[in-house]
């Protein structure tokens, strides 16, 4: 499983480790064609692993939120310069769906620029949101500011939670189901939005 994945490559890879989750939360944040890795999960389940394996956990929330805000600023800067255009590559556009498209845009207009700080918290919608700050060219300083709170709220929760939590018996006992769960929750609401949409149509 997953969770086996991040232990053996604490244990066994040392510093290698930082380098291998960092880029997984980069391409999660930093490409769009790569909307469905998991980034919650992952940052819980390293909290987890850390908080076994005697690592400082706070150096995993200052990598790994360099991670979140590089990849989001290059995601943006992609959107930015070549949004419009990548949509139109064949084997590219089929990553950049029109339903993903509209669920951002429809977050996007209902809670503004704080969007970009509080998408980071919804799968999918973290993965476009800076694509679409780009194409609709938002202010770079501005988009910055949110990204940066954002980031770093967004890898502190999602790490701690899994340093504190992920010893408890319980949460050791039943790991798979709990992270199921959080993505379940995670995703909740691109369903209400989608089932919303269908319901209108």
């Amino acid at each position: 499983m997953f969770t086996d994945f991040i232990n053996m490559i604490l244990t066994n890879y040392g510093l290698y480790a930082f380098a291998i989750i960092f880029v997984i939360i980069f391409v999660e944040t930093g490409l769009v064609f790569f909307p469905f890795l998991p980034g919650d999960s992952l940052l819980f389940m390293t909290g987890a692993s850390i908080a076994k394996s005697g690592y400082n956990p706070i150096i995993f929330i200052i990598i790994l939120a360099i991670a979140a805000i590089l990849g989001d600023y290059v995601n943006y800067t992609l959107g930015k310069n070549y949004g419009l255009a990548l949509r139109r590559v064949p084997f590219l556009g089929k990553f950049i769906k029109d339903d993903h498209i509209a669920e951002t845009e429809h977050f996007f207009a209902k809670y503004g620029n704080i969007a970009i700080s509080l998408g980071r918290f919804v799968p999918i919608v973290r993965t476009f949101i800076p694509f679409i700050s780009g194409i609709g060219r938002m202010d770079k300083k501005k988009f910055l500011l949110y990204n940066c709170i954002g980031g770093l709220s967004w890898v502190i929760i999602g790490l701690l939670a899994g340093y504190f939590f992920g010893s408890i018996p319980f949460v050791q006992k039943h790991f798979e189901l709990i992270m199921l769960a959080i993505i379940f929750v995670s995703v909740l609401p691109i369903i209400f939005v989608a089932v919303k949409r269908q319901l209108k149509k």
